[in-house]
C-alpha cells in the first residue's frame, strides 16, 4: 500500500542520514518540519458541537513539504500572473562552468548576490544597445536535473522595453547571446575576484590556484540560452516548481481551474486539503 505522505516516511525512515552537523541547519530544520508536519507536535485546532468533534492540526509551513509547498507554489504563481504586464517576454538562462560550482557551494553568501548580478548584466546591456530599461524576473537555481549543485539563472525579460527619455514602449528588442555571455562572465570573475580580495572565501585551495583557476575560466566561452514564452504563464508554471517547491515531491492528482488565473485549484490527496 502506497504512503500518503511518502516524503515524510522516507525522511523518517534516514534521519540518520541527514540529522547531523555535517547537513546544514537550514535543510535539517526544514526536513524535520515536514516529518510533523499535520501532527500534534505542531499543535492543533479542536472544533466541536455538542454531537461532534474534529481535531485538525497545523501544517509546518516549509517550502520542503510537498503540501504546503505546493500551496505556496499556486498562491506564488497567481500573484505574479496579476502583477505582470500582459506584454511579450523572453527567456535568458545565466550558466557558470561547472568548475565554479564549489566556490559558491562553499560560499553560499555569494549566492545571494547573483540575482542582482545577473539583472544588472542584461539592463547594462539594453541600456547601452538601445536606451531602454526591461522587465526582468530573476528565478535562481542551485541544482540541475541530476539533482546535483549547479548554480546558474533562469530570467523572464520584456521582449520590449520602456525610453524613459522619450516616455514611450520600444517593441522587438534582439538579445544578443554573444554579447550578454561576455558581459556575465566578466560580472561573475570580477565578483569573485573582489571576494578573493576582501577574504571571504572559503575554499580547499590556495589563492594563488584560485587566481590561476579564474584566469582559465575567463578565457573560455560560457553557455547563454534565449527562449521565446508563449506567454508569462509558461514561465511561472515552470518557475514555481523551484522557487516554492522542492526538487522531490508528490505527483499532483487532480487539477480543477479557476478564472482569474490560469493556474488550478491543485490538490494531491485528502491529506493536502
Amino acid at each position: 500500500m502506497l504512503s500518503k505522505q511518502p516524503l515524510r516516511q522516507i525522511l523518517t525512515n534516514s534521519r540518520e542520514l541527514w540529522d547531523h552537523p555535517v547537513i546544514r541547519k537550514s535543510a535539517r530544520e526544514n526536513f524535520n518540519r515536514v516529518t510533523i508536519c499535520r501532527t500534534a507536535a505542531l499543535g492543533a485546532e479542536v472544533f466541536a458541537s455538542e454531537i461532534e468533534e474534529r481535531v485538525v492540526f497545523h501544517t509546518c509551513k516549509s517550502r520542503a513539504c510537498p503540501s504546503c509547498g505546493h500551496r505556496a507554489t499556486i498562491l506564488w504563481q497567481r500573484e505574479q500572473w496579476a502583477s505582470l504586464p500582459d506584454v511579450p517576454y523572453q527567456g535568458i538562462v545565466l550558466t557558470m562552468p561547472k568548475e565554479l560550482w564549489p566556490i559558491f557551494q562553499n560560499n553560499r553568501h555569494l549566492l545571494h548576490d547573483l540575482p542582482a548580478l545577473g539583472a544588472g548584466v542584461i539592463q547594462q546591456w539594453v541600456k547601452v544597445k538601445y536606451g531602454v530599461r526591461v522587465l526582468l524576473m530573476v528565478v535562481p537555481h542551485t541544482f540541475g536535473r541530476h539533482l546535483t549543485f549547479n548554480a546558474h539563472l533562469h530570467i523572464l525579460v520584456s521582449a520590449g522595453g520602456l525610453k524613459e527619455s522619450e516616455g514611450r514602449w520600444v517593441k522587438q528588442l534582439h538579445f544578443n547571446k554573444s554579447s550578454l555571455m561576455h558581459m556575465w562572465r566578466f560580472a561573475v570573475i570580477t565578483y569573485l575576484r573582489a571576494a578573493l580580495q576582501a577574504r571571504s572565501l572559503k575554499m580547499d585551495m590556495s589563492p594563488l590556484a584560485l587566481r590561476s583557476l579564474l584566469v582559465t575560466q575567463y578565457e573560455r566561452w560560457w553557455n547563454i540560452d534565449i527562449d521565446h514564452f508563449k506567454s508569462k504563464a509558461q514561465f511561472l508554471r515552470y518557475a514555481g516548481r523551484y522557487v516554492r517547491r522542492p526538487p522531490i515531491a508528490r505527483v499532483v492528482l487532480s487539477v480543477s481551474p479557476i478564472k482569474r488565473s490560469p493556474f488550478g485549484r491543485r490538490t494531491c490527496d485528502k491529506s493536502a486539503k
